[in-house]
Formats: C-alpha cells, sequence, structure tokens
C-alpha cells in the first residue's frame, strides 16, 4: 500500500490538541479508535470554520478513511494533531492527519471526502486554494477498494441508538468505528500493536435502519467487518497488522 503524504513545506496546516478523557479509553488505557476517530472529526471541523469552508455552506461526507496505527495510545493523555489537504479531485478533497501522544503514540491517517453544497447535493470545489496549495498537485479519488463480505455468512443485529446519530440523521463515522472496536475485541490483529484500519463509506446508515454486521477473517490475520442493511452493504472495513 503507498506510503502517506509527508506534512507539506508550504501550504495550510492546521495544528490542535486533544485531552485524553476516561470515555476514550479501553479498560487497559489504550485510546479506542472511535475516539480517535471524534478528534479527528473536531480538528477538521475547526480547520474548516476558520476558513470558511465549513457548514452551511459547505458539507462534507466522508467517503474512505485510513488510519496507519505506528504506536497505539496507551499512556498518552495529550495528543498534538496536525491536519492539512493530501489532494484535490473536482468534487472531492483528501485530508490528512498526523498525530502524536505526550506517552510515544503515533498514528497516521489520510481519507477522501465528498464535498456537498448547501442543499447537500455534489459540488465543485471553486476557489479551494487555501487547502489545495498543501496537496501539491496530487489526486484524490473517490474509488472505493474493499471488498464485499463473502455470502453465507452469519449476521449479527446492531440496534442503533438515538445516540449514534449526528444532525444530518446519519450513523456518525466514529460510531462505525466502535463497531469495529467491539469485533477486534474477540479476533483479528491485537489492538495494543501496531495494525492499519480502513474503512470504505458507500451508503449512509439512518436510524431507522435494521442494521446487520458480518464479521470475517483470511489467513494472513486481517479482520473484515460489513455494516449490512437489508442485504445493502452500507459499509465495509478492514483491520491488519502493520509490519
Amino acid at each position: 500500500m503507498h506510503a502517506l503524504p509527508e506534512i507539506p513545506p508550504v501550504g495550510r496546516v492546521f495544528a490542535s490538541t486533544r485531552r485524553v478523557r476516561l470515555a476514550d479509553m479501553d479498560p487497559h488505557g489504550r485510546v479506542r479508535l472511535d475516539a480517535v476517530a471524534r478528534f479527528l472529526q473536531d480538528a477538521a471541523i475547526d480547520d474548516v470554520d476558520e476558513t470558511g469552508w465549513g457548514a452551511p455552506e459547505h458539507l462534507w461526507v466522508l467517503r474512505h478513511v485510513r488510519f496507519d496505527v505506528l504506536q497505539p495510545f496507551v499512556e498518552d493523555r495529550e495528543i498534538a494533531i496536525e491536519t492539512w489537504c493530501s489532494g484535490v479531485a473536482s468534487l472531492a478533497a483528501g485530508r490528512r492527519w498526523s498525530l502524536v501522544g505526550d506517552g510515544g503514540g503515533s498514528i497516521e491517517v489520510d481519507s477522501v471526502w465528498i464535498h456537498l453544497g448547501p442543499d447537500a447535493r455534489p459540488a465543485r470545489l471553486d476557489g479551494f486554494g487555501v487547502y489545495a496549495e498543501s496537496a501539491r498537485g496530487r489526486h484524490s479519488s473517490t474509488r472505493l477498494t474493499l471488498h464485499d463480505p463473502p455470502d453465507g455468512l452469519e449476521r449479527t443485529p446492531w440496534p442503533l441508538r438515538t445516540s449514534d446519530v449526528d444532525l444530518f440523521g446519519h450513523l456518525n463515522n466514529a460510531v462505525y468505528w466502535q463497531a469495529v472496536e467491539q469485533r477486534q475485541s474477540f479476533a483479528g490483529p491485537r489492538p495494543r500493536e501496531p495494525y492499519r484500519a480502513l474503512l470504505d463509506y458507500r451508503h449512509p446508515v439512518d436510524l431507522e435502519d435494521e442494521l446487520d454486521l458480518v464479521s470475517f477473517d483470511d489467513a494472513r490475520g486481517r479482520l473484515g467487518v460489513g455494516f449490512v442493511v437489508d442485504g445493502l452493504v452500507k459499509a465495509v472495513s478492514r483491520v491488519e497488522p502493520l509490519a
């Protein structure tokens, strides 16, 4: 898999910090992926609010995200976050984050977001220079890469709660990682060792959906989780050891 873009020497880079709280940690003190996803989301919102590329004029829908957990946050209680634009397309943009903890933890993240106008329809990125300079000519692709779960696997209901949905009535990005964390606690790469986590968002999940989880693994020690509603795969994740 390709190397993630390094922090750009020119262009906008937004920096912030987050304190790790009790609700962010598992019973062993490790900061969970869903908590990290919330940190990333907050930093991104703070960034676009500062530049005028935030709501309500501009809406952003996550298409794909990749976490390279180089060193899990275990002893870390404050996390420094830097984020910048990693690529641009006509209707989408990439966002990179680099996270460093005060206890030695390190996570690198890249993602692709589809840009919507205030009418919630895809809109061209006109006048995106404040971010485009950081991308340094890289192109962001909205193509999804993770495969459907194999047929015939057992499905486990995952009841949704009102607290799981966001302002737009869809399952919040961070909540998907709660399901992945749950599955990873039973199978898959050990979360206290380096690993990579990928998630493709195909279709939104709504509060009234009857969501099922489908777990699957392979001989390479990779754990997959499919998010299925009425036979339609709404999202797919994969967690794998990081060499």
